[in-house]
């Protein structure tokens, strides 16, 4: 993106610790991102502006509706998490978050210490004293160069559970649990589990975590049995959108938020000769 780099000292690509509330208190803060992390940022961020209503917030979504940003509340089968969203509407409503929709970044430009915020339509925003940029995330794995691994080339997630992880696939917590001979590598007894396991898919839960960590320890300790069952029931959310391909006006690709995008044939070549 244009100028990130040069900006890069301005931005933070973690949820901050918002406990410092002196250092956000009265000034403008950006989160930039749809997913939980950055509601996670909002509501933190809009207490702060609750206590000091000099603080700024803004939210900025690429996509150009909510949609299923706030996800389905008190529907979530996880309370925690529906709780999130229900929070987050509520900061939004009361005027203490400032919602931009189809805000798509095309350039960032320092100001000072401040950051300028543009998207591919000409909107510029205010300027930003903090930005949070909260897009996703990707592992690293720089410290396991040595190591045979077989992962997928896209998604950098184990091979065996690419597509079931895929984000463009499965946006609606379908995601089956996952064990020792999905995660398993060519280097011996090595195997990637946790977060890092799902690559860049942000459909990642800590019960999904835990289960894989079972399986391995239990393969590991030769009970091949229990490596192999599953112990895990994933809540039927309902939760969709969160991922996926969306178009600028937010809808989803395909026209359902867990199906595969529609296919089109593109011919490249030279087109016959006329007569």
């Amino acid at each position: 993106m244009l100028g990130e780099r040069a900006a890069a000292e301005l931005l933070e690509y973690r949820i901050p610790d918002y406990r410092s509330r002196t250092k956000y208190e009265g000034r403008h803060s950006v989160v930039v991102g749809s997913g939980h992390s950055a509601v996670t940022a909002v509501i933190a961020l809009g207490r702060i502006a609750r206590r000091d209503p000099s603080t700024k917030v803004t939210w900025v979504l690429r996509r150009g509706t909510v949609g299923t940003t706030f996800g389905e509340g008190a529907a979530d089968e996880l309370p925690a998490r529906g709780q999130l969203g229900i929070t987050a509407r509520e900061f939004v409503d009361a005027g203490l978050i400032d919602l931009v929709t189809g805000f798509r970044i095309e350039k960032i430009a320092r100001d000072g210490d401040r950051v300028l915020l543009t998207s591919e339509d000409g909107r510029t925003l205010p300027a930003a004293d903090h930005v949070a940029v909260l897009t996703g995330f990707r592992p690293d794995l720089s410290f396991l160069s040595e190591l045979r691994l077989e992962l997928d080339a896209t998604l950098q997630a184990p091979v065996r559970i690419a597509a079931e992880v895929d984000p463009n696939l499965h946006s609606c917590g379908s995601v089956a649990a996952t064990g020792a001979a999905d995660l398993a590598q060519p280097e011996p007894n090595f195997y990637l589990v946790g977060a890092k396991s799902y690559g860049r898919a942000p459909t990642f839960l800590a019960m999904t975590g835990y289960e894989q960590v079972r399986s391995v320890v239990a393969e590991l300790a030769g009970d091949h049995e229990a490596a192999a069952r599953v112990e895990l029931i994933l809540p039927d959310t309902g939760v969709c959108g969160g991922a996926g391909l969306f178009d600028s006006t937010g809808t989803a690709i395909g026209g359902s938020c867990c199906a595969l995008p529609e296919q089109s044939l593109i011919q490249i070549g030279r087109t016959p000769a006329s007569a």
